[in-house]
């Protein structure tokens, strides 16, 4: 089997982190060919800093890393520091990153790298709010039919919001990119709050993290004692979700996943639940399925590959 190519979209965040460590351990299923960067759990200075701070955690640095977009489509930037710490990857003490940020823009990478390879063979993974690659689809209409597959993160239903009552972070941070990236007619796979809330990363397996002994094991270990204060005291949780690997450990082992196969719609007008995913997910319309929406996911499974994984950094 060769490995997956794709384009790792991100905001770090701690767990979007995790979520690269986990991609850049798995050559034999996962070709990273470049990390674009987004404004969205912390600004982009930050986001494009913390991209290249991982890459060197990992010791994986043969692949560019762009910035990408500083601002929503069309709305004022919201972040996410009271979750991730002021600089996104509060916890462990990190050097700066010495790779330097590639030159150019992600929406120009994407556009690029999608035209310059076979159809069908690139596939998009999102971890942040979908503004560089909406930007990516409306200038260059071209890629869209070129795409594979895209995997992210982002959306809830039966777990409803986790940034207003109705609205995922991801989406809610820019719902008319979510909107444009669903309308697509790319296949796409989402990874929302119902499954994530149930990748908890509870003592023991934090322990077990931080027992691999590896500067990557510990700073894993220590980017979750940082956010799961966070989610304890919200939820109620024994632990912190690890939402964003959940896209990349699909990639390396989708069988840990099901869900349905359902129509997404996202919400961009009402005031009361702006950047609702609408999942029908009992197909009560007529509407054509648009998404694979996950609903569940073997812990165990994902726990034992995550921690199998970084202990090859």
């Amino acid at each position: 089997m060769t490995a997956r190519k794709i384009i790792i979209d991100t905001d770090p965040g701690q767990d979007d982190a995790v979520a690269i460590l986990l991609a850049l351990a798995s050559p034999a299923e996962i070709d990273v060919l470049g990390i674009t960067a987004v404004a969205g759990n912390v600004p982009l200075q930050l986001t494009q800093k913390n991209a290249r701070i991982v890459c060197e955690l990992a010791g994986k640095t043969s692949f560019p890393v762009y910035a990408g977009c500083d601002a929503p489509l069309s709305r004022k930037l919201v972040t996410a520091e009271h979750v991730h710490g002021k600089t996104g990857l509060d916890g462990p003490v990190l050097p700066d990153p010495k790779i330097p940020l590639a030159e150019g823009h992600a929406v120009e990478f994407i556009i690029d790298t999608l035209r310059n390879h076979e159809s069908g063979t690139i596939t998009l993974c999102p971890l942040g709010p979908l503004t560089n690659i909406a930007t990516a689809f409306q200038k260059a209409p071209d890629i869209v039919e070129k795409v594979q597959e895209i995997v992210l993160m982002g959306g809830a239903y039966f777990e409803v919001g986790n940034i207003t009552p109705a609205a995922e972070f991801n989406i809610y941070v820019d719902p008319e990119a979510a909107d444009i990236v669903f309308k697509s007619g790319v296949p796409i796979v989402v990874m929302p709050l119902d499954v994530t809330h149930k990748a908890l990363v509870t003592k023991p397996r934090n322990d077990a993290f931080r027992a691999l002994g590896t500067k990557v094991g510990v700073a894993v270990a220590e980017m979750t004692d940082f956010f799961e204060r966070f989610d304890k005291e919200k939820y109620g949780s024994a632990g912190a979700p690890l939402h964003d690997p959940c896209v990349t450990a699909y990639l390396i082992r989708p069988e840990l996943f099901t869900g349905r196969h359902i129509n997404v719609e996202i919400e961009t007008r009402s005031e009361l639940t702006l950047g609702m995913t609408v999942a029908d997910w009992w197909r009560v319309t007529d509407r054509a399925p648009n998404a694979m929406f996950m609903g569940d996911l073997d812990a165990d499974g994902f726990f034992d590959l995550l921690t199998e994984r970084l202990a090859r950094l």
